[in-house]
């Protein structure tokens, strides 16, 4: 028997996605004042967005991770992107 979720799945019931791509942008800041950095990722082949805004630090050291990683995850909900996967046991 397969059970019957409570509610039908919908594109918002999904909370768990996995990056297909991402792009840096960097915008500059008016009259010297520091730029923005963004991180847009691309969850799902395109089937959901979603656009983070990040300090220079964290963009270097989140493009580190997306560029090693073999599989990434993002909880929606949580705002939370998660690196790679391993099997139990392992």
């Amino acid at each position: 028997m397969t059970p019957t979720p409570k509610q039908p799945v919908t594109e918002q019931s999904v909370k768990v996605r996995q990056v297909s791509h991402y792009q840096f942008s960097w915008v500059a800041g008016d009259g010297g004042a520091p730029g923005t950095w963004t991180l847009q990722l691309v969850l799902d082949e395109g089937a959901w967005e979603e656009i983070l805004t990040v300090s220079a630090d964290d963009a270097d050291n989140l493009q580190d991770l997306l560029a090693s990683a073999g599989t990434v995850f993002y909880d929606v909900s949580r705002k939370t992107l998660m690196f790679g996967t391993t099997a139990a046991g392992q």
